[in-house]
């Protein structure tokens, strides 16, 4: 086998084993008294100033490419120190979208820490950097939640203005396990504009209301689409999946739309490129989207430590 492809072996070994040394409390524990407590921040994110959960109730809506442009307007247009944790174990689309698809695996510190790849200014990990890109994580829910847990623990995080977090999809023990080992300062739904999806979203927002989690706001992706040039001409949208789907959501249970991202092909074509629309055409409608949702999420919430802390 490849090198890398028997280094990642190794070091999902090594989360495995790790998940069987240490008992964790599964999706199922009783809440404490008075509810759901959030966890308290792990000596790994200390200094980490706040934790944002990008999700999304049903795959294929955009979760992923939202919370990658999201990070890196926070790096580039806000000048923030930004993080990306990957929490898509079967399906790791930030290597890809960060264009780390080919840099190797995590370095280890002296303190046997795993220290994040970097781009565009973003600190990412992924289970995308231990296995090959074509090999599959064929693992029951134990070993899912021990490979997020080493990656959450043993991760050289800080300091970080902000943390986003690519959920994986859905509302089940991934993510309820999730918030449990993670201090989440808000969160973030992603969802196109037709029922289906909404019906989805729905739940998502009553699943992070259950463990206490700030629902942020709501990010309608794929909104319309406009021909290039009359992105800003509301007459000449066409709302191929619907009108004004999440707002309608968004509006009769309280919680802010954050934005209606278009449907570009600019998007697609450079996140499949590794380059983020959001660095690479900032400038753009979307990347000014991209730019001013990740200023509205800074403003709305506030870090766990002060400047110089942790």
């Amino acid at each position: 086998a490849p090198p890398r492809e028997m280094g990642g072996l190794k070091r999902l070994a090594s989360l495995a084993r790790g998940f069987a040394a240490k008992a964790v409390n599964g999706p199922g524990t009783p809440a404490p008294p008075g509810g759901f407590k959030h966890p308290p921040v792990p000596d790994s994110l200390e200094g980490v100033q706040r934790i944002i959960a990008v999700a999304s109730g049903k795959g294929g809506v955009g979760k992923s490419t939202t919370a990658v442009n999201l990070a890196c307007a926070a790096a580039s247009s806000l000048g923030l120190r930004v993080g990306i944790l990957d929490a898509d174990v079967f399906g790791p689309s930030v290597p890809i979208l960060m264009n780390l698809a080919s840099s190797g695996t995590p370095a280890i510190d002296k303190e046997n820490r795993m220290l994040p790849l970097e781009n565009y200014g973003v600190k990412c990990m992924s289970m995308g950097f231990l296995i090959a890109e074509q090999s599959a994580a064929v693992w029951r829910g134990p070993m899912v939640m021990g490979a997020l847990g080493k990656m959450i623990r043993e991760t050289k995080w800080h300091p970080l203005d902000v943390l986003f977090v690519d959920m994986p999809p859905g509302t089940g023990d991934a993510q309820i396990s999730i918030s449990q080992r993670l201090p989440l300062t808000g969160a973030v739904i992603v969802s196109t504009p037709q029922e289906i999806a909404l019906a989805d979203a729905r739940r998502g927002v009553n699943m992070y209301s259950k463990v206490n989690t700030p629902i942020l706001g709501f990010v309608e992706n794929m909104s319309y689409y406009a021909p290039p040039g009359s992105e800003d001409d509301a007459s000449a949208r066409a709302y191929i999946f619907g009108k004004g789907g999440v707002k309608h959501t968004a509006e009769a249970m309280g919680v802010e739309i954050l934005a209606e991202v278009p449907l570009d092909q600019r998007i697609r074509e450079r996140s499949d490129e590794g380059r983020p629309i959001a660095v690479s055409d900032p400038e753009s409608a979307a990347g000014r989207l991209y730019a001013a949702v990740a200023r509205r999420l800074i403003e709305k919430t506030t870090p766990f430590v002060d400047e110089g802390g942790g």
